[in-house]
């Protein structure tokens, strides 16, 4: 199998000036709008501790792909893991397990810190070490001391549980589940003592889920907080490309508009909203989650969430396990691919892990999502902000622009499955301009991997312009254009 980074001539993928489309396509960005400002921390991946995060070339494969944050130890398994001994309790019958050599020192020692990756903690509301009640607030609390003060790994950010209001979560309370106990243990056992840990400042997150308003209205009113974690997973057991496709993003846009609402009615409007979960599914993964399907969805995600002036996100999940045909998946002719392999992660595994050597490239290497993240790199930059943009004529296409340095970038997604399209960008105000990058990953790329060859997204130049830039978007693409 091979791998790598292709850079073409400009001439490929972009031409200079206003000529004459065959349509009336067009894309306006107009600067005068200013929106909300980006965040480079959109851009993030969770970790997991049953994944062994000492294998070689990790911390490296989320650098190349721009991850600049992560989550650990997990979602729901984060409530019934215990820090200071890396074990995992088998409390209500959840078959977690810790790996061995994936202690927290290690997870910063070896991926966080060499991938310089701002790092956010889920700590352990749910269970004890008997499996008879609640965790111990106080190992949450010595969590937060030991990797500020002792190790001064400066985490701020810290998130009590894990879904909570997930029915099949971990949580051994007297009243599992319930939202106003939630609310009043981490408002009296948890949110000072955490913040009084640390010798710097910390964001303390309660979970929240705007599809459970019950949850929420309790949650937000009663305890004590200074982000929420929200999580969001945009289809069922049941899976479809087209819907994933145009709704999927869509849809997270609504979920998180509910929860602005939500936060405020119950007096908090500014409050850091943090998606430390995102994904395709909630369900058995099959071969959608490894194709440009899922890529598609993840780059309008990271688009989508930058307009919302969303401060974080890490994405479900950096590396895990394979889920195979058997194992349940949907695994159908439907569903574009060619993978007979499923799984949250984005990078691969390399041959463990479930995961058959006949099936998957080599450890390290950036499975199609992960590629989208490397095309919406050259598309966020933190401290930049988004601008308006216009759009003429293009139904399949999503458009997506900000600031970056001292000019502009989009992030286009066009969703038609066999439609190339050409379309003339211009910039209010604007005329000419020195140059700039184009980075596309497409669907012919990601075809390549049916034949064991996994394709990088292809990086070009663009010269100098007049007038405007004609970009050239191949069918099922996710491009990233710098215009300077």
């Amino acid at each position: 199998m091979t791998r790598g980074i292709s850079v073409i001539a400009a001439a490929a993928a972009a031409m200079l000036g206003a000529a004459a489309c065959a349509s009336a396509a067009s894309i306006t960005l107009i600067p005068s709008e200013v929106g909300p400002r980006v965040y480079g921390q959109v851009r993030g991946v969770g970790m997991v501790v049953w994944f062994d995060i000492t294998e070689p070339g990790i911390a490296k494969s989320l650098e190349t792909a721009g991850m600049e944050t992560t989550r650990w130890p997990g979602g729901t398994p984060a409530d019934a893991y215990h820090w200071q001994t890396n074990t995992m309790m088998q409390c209500q019958e959840h078959p977690f397990h810790a790996n061995a050599h994936s202690t927290f020192d290690n997870f910063m020692q070896d991926v966080a810190i060499p991938a310089h990756l701002d790092t956010a903690i889920v700590v352990n509301y749910g269970s004890n070490r008997d499996c008879n009640g609640g965790a111990d607030p106080a190992e949450a609390v010595a969590w937060v001391a030991y990797a500020n003060r002792t190790k001064h790994y400066n985490i701020t950010w810290w998130t009590v549980g894990g879904e909570l209001w997930n029915r099949n979560t971990i949580d051994m309370h007297s009243q599992g589940g319930n939202p106003a106990q939630y609310a009043e243990v981490e408002a009296t056992q948890y949110y000072s003592q955490m913040k009084a840990a640390s010798p710097i400042p910390i964001h303390v997150c309660v979970d929240v889920n705007p599809r459970f308003p019950n949850w929420d209205s309790v949650v937000l009113s009663r305890a004590r907080y200074d982000c929420v974690e929200m999580h969001y997973y945009a289809q069922g057991p049941h899976v479809d490309d087209e819907r994933l496709i145009r709704n999927g993003a869509l849809n997270l846009t609504k979920r998180i508009r509910t929860l602005k609402e939500e936060l405020a009615a119950a007096g908090h409007p500014d409050t850091p909203i943090y998606l430390g979960e995102i994904g395709s599914t909630g369900g058995r993964t099959g071969k959608q989650t490894q194709s440009i399907v899922q890529a598609l969805y993840a780059a309008q995600v990271i688009g989508e969430i930058v307009d919302e002036g969303i401060p974080r996100a890490t994405w479900w999940l950096g590396y895990s396990n394979c889920y195979l045909p058997e194992n349940g998946g949907d695994f159908s002719s439907s569903l574009y691919g060619y993978q007979n392999f499923g799984g949250g992660m984005i990078f691969s595994g390399g041959p463990a892990n479930n995961c058959r050597a006949s099936d998957v490239p080599p450890l390290g290497t950036l499975l199609p999502t992960a590629d989208a993240f490397f095309v919406t790199k050259y598309f966020v930059r933190d401290g930049e902000h988004v601008v308006g943009v216009r759009a003429n004529s293009l139904p399949d296409v999503k458009v997506y622009a900000s600031t970056y340095r001292s000019g502009y970038a989009l992030l286009l997604v066009n969703r038609s499955e066999n439609q190339s399209v050409s379309i003339p960008v211009r910039i209010e105000g604007r005329s000419s301009g020195s140059g700039g990058t184009i980075v596309t990953y497409d669907k012919q790329l990601y075809d390549a991997s049916a034949h064991g060859e996994w394709l990088m997204p292809t990086v070009s130049a663009l010269p100098p312009w007049q007038g405007s830039v004609t970009v050239n978007l191949p069918p099922w693409s996710i491009t990233a254009v710098q215009i300077n």
